[in-house]
């Protein structure tokens, strides 16, 4: 699976109904309102590497009023959630 972190910059008076329509997408997992340069942050998993091009420019930088992206493509993942479940493993409760 890749994962792309996809910080979005929009027209500030329709952060919400842009968010809303960027987490209906298939291949969008979370999508974050957040304070800074970019106005939300969109978790993007797909299949192939390909499919980025798919979602990214094909979709999301298509919904009106996204006006800027910058895409980055993670290499790996460390998660908290990930470390607990592995060292859970084999463990009676």
């Amino acid at each position: 699976m890749i994962t792309a972190i996809v910080l979005i910059k929009t027209s500030v008076d329709r952060i919400p109904e842009i968010a809303e329509s960027i987490a209906a997408l298939d291949s969008v997992s979370e999508v974050f309102s957040v304070t800074g340069t970019y106005d939300l942050i969109a978790m993007v998993r797909v299949p192939k590497h390909d499919d980025l091009a798919d979602v990214i420019p094909g979709r999301i930088s298509k919904i009106e009023g996204v006006e800027a992206t910058d895409t980055h493509v993670a290499f790996r993942t460390y998660s908290q959630h990930d470390l607990e479940a592995a060292f859970a493993i084999g463990l009676d409760a």
